[in-house]
C-alpha cells in the first residue's frame, strides 16, 4: 500500500467539548431525547416496520403542513435539498419564474430555478421589509410567471413575509404555482398549506421540528402533483426526481437506500409536535420569542427588523460598532457554553427561537450569557434589566406544562 494510515487520529471524545454547547443559533437546534434515541436505530428500509413508520410520517406531516391531500415526500438531505426537489420538479426549463427575494435563502430559490433553465425574474425587497402583496401582484401581471418562489421567514436577516397568504391567493388567481420555504417557520407559527393555496412546502428537520440535520420534507398540492405527473421531459436530477421518490414513499418500492435513522428521528419529532398540538406550540414560540426580544431591548440593544416585518423564529440583534461579532460568539461559546449565530452580511447576530430553543430555562441561560459576554468585551449592558424584562413577559402568560 502506498498511502499510509493518517497520524494523530482522535476519537470524538477527544474532539467534542466535555460539556455540550447549548445550540441557540439559527439552526441546528437542541433535540429531544426521544429524537436522539430514534436517530441511533437502524432497521430495514424496505421492511414492514418501515412501511408503517412512513405512513405515520406522512399523516403527521399533513397535520403539521395543514393539508388534507398534500403529497408528502421525504428527502435525504438538508432543507436546501428539499428546496431543490420542489424547484426541479415544478419548474420546467424555459418557463417563467418570479422569485420574491428578501435575503440569502430566497435568493437561493432563484438561483436553483436559474440552474434548471428557467427565465427568472427577481423581485428584490429592500430595506429589510416583508413583501407587499400589491408589489408582487404588479410583477405577476407584468411577467405572467408559471411559478412563484418565496420564503415565509428569511433566516438570514430575520424578515418575515407576513402577507404570504394574500400573495399566494393572488398567484392562484393568475394560475401560478407557489413554492414556499418554511424551513425555519413550520411548526413555530401559523402555516396553512391548503387554505392559503400553497403548491410546495419545504422544511428541514433541524429547525422548527427540533430534529436532526440531514432529513427534510416536501409537501406538494394536488395541483402540483398533477403537474409533476404530466411532465414528459426527463429530469436531470435522479435522487430529487419526485416521481422516483414516490416509489418509496407511496408504493413501498426501492428508490435509494433511505436515511433510516433520520426517518425514525423525524417520526419522533413530528409525534412530539402532534402531542403538543400546533396551537399550543405556536403560543409557546410566540411568548418565548417576545420575552427574549423584550430582554434584549431592556439591556440596551436594538432589534434589526421593525415589528411589522419581524420574524419571531430567529431574532436579529443589531451589533454596536465597538463590538466584534466574532469575539462575542467566541466569548459566549467558550465562557458560557452557549452558541448563537453570526450573519450573512448585516452587522447583526441571531438567536434562534425554534422548537426546543423555546424553553424558559434555555432563554434565561442564553440571555445571561449574551449580556455577560458584552460586559466582558467592554460594552456595558443593563443585564439585570434584561433578565427582569424576560421574566416579566414570560410571567404575563399562563405557563403551559413543559415551558
Amino acid at each position: 500500500m502506498r498511502i499510509a494510515v493518517p497520524n494523530n487520529l482522535l476519537a470524538l471524545d477527544n474532539i467534542l467539548p466535555e460539556e455540550p454547547l447549548l445550540m441557540m443559533g439559527a439552526g441546528p437546534v437542541p433535540i429531544p431525547a426521544k429524537v436522539a434515541a430514534a436517530n441511533g436505530i437502524v432497521i430495514n428500509h424496505l421492511g414492514d416496520t418501515m412501511a408503517q413508520i412512513i405512513e405515520q410520517v406522512k399523516a403527521m406531516s399533513r397535520y403539521v403542513f395543514q393539508t388534507e391531500d398534500g403529497h408528502i415526500l421525504g428527502v435525504a438531505g438538508p432543507g436546501s435539498a428539499a428546496m431543490e426537489m420542489a424547484v426541479v420538479n415544478l419548474v420546467v426549463p424555459g418557463s417563467k419564474v418570479l422569485s420574491v427575494c428578501n435575503g440569502f435563502f430566497s435568493n437561493r430559490l432563484a438561483q436553483m430555478a436559474q440552474r434548471v433553465g428557467a427565465d427568472v425574474v427577481m423581485l428584490n425587497i429592500h430595506n429589510e421589509q416583508s413583501a407587499k402583496v400589491s408589489e408582487v401582484e404588479q410583477y405577476i401581471i407584468q411577467h405572467q410567471p408559471q411559478v412563484l418562489t418565496i420564503v415565509q421567514g428569511e433566516t438570514s436577516n430575520t424578515v418575515c413575509n407576513t402577507e404570504l397568504a394574500a400573495i399566494a391567493a393572488i398567484a392562484k388567481q393568475h394560475h401560478c404555482l407557489v413554492i414556499v420555504d418554511a424551513v425555519c417557520t413550520l411548526s413555530t407559527m401559523a402555516f396553512e398549506m391548503d387554505e392559503w393555496g400553497i403548491d410546495a412546502v419545504i422544511t428541514g428537520g433541524q429547525k422548527g421540528l427540533s430534529c436532526i440535520p440531514g432529513i427534510s420534507l416536501v409537501g406538494f398540492s394536488a395541483k402540483a402533483w398533477q403537474h409533476i405527473e404530466a411532465r414528459k421531459d426527463q429530469l436531470k436530477h435522479w435522487c430529487l426526481d419526485a416521481k422516483l421518490a414516490d416509489q418509496f414513499w407511496y408504493k413501498k418500492s426501492y428508490h435509494y437506500t433511505a436515511p433510516v435513522s433520520g426517518i425514525l428521528a423525524i417520526h419522533e419529532a413530528l409525534r412530539l409536535v402532534c402531542n403538543e398540538t400546533l396551537s399550543l406550540r405556536f403560543d409557546r414560540h410566540l411568548r418565548c420569542s417576545e420575552a427574549l426580544q423584550a430582554g434584549i431591548e431592556a439591556m440596551g440593544l436594538g432589534l434589526y427588523i421593525t415589528p411589522p416585518s419581524r420574524l419571531n423564529s430567529v431574532v436579529g440583534i443589531t451589533m454596536p460598532a465597538a463590538i466584534n461579532s466574532k469575539a462575542l460568539l467566541s466569548t459566549m461559546s467558550q465562557r458560557f457554553k452557549v452558541e448563537i449565530s453570526g450573519s450573512f452580511g448585516p452587522n447583526i447576530v441571531r438567536i434562534g427561537q425554534m422548537g426546543e430553543q423555546c424553553r424558559a430555562h434555555n432563554l434565561f441561560r442564553t440571555l445571561h450569557a449574551f449580556g455577560a459576554s458584552f460586559n466582558i468585551l467592554g460594552q456595558k449592558l443593563d443585564l439585570p434589566a434584561g433578565m427582569a424584562a424576560l421574566e416579566g413577559v414570560l410571567n404575563k402568560y399562563q405557563f403551559s406544562e413543559g415551558l
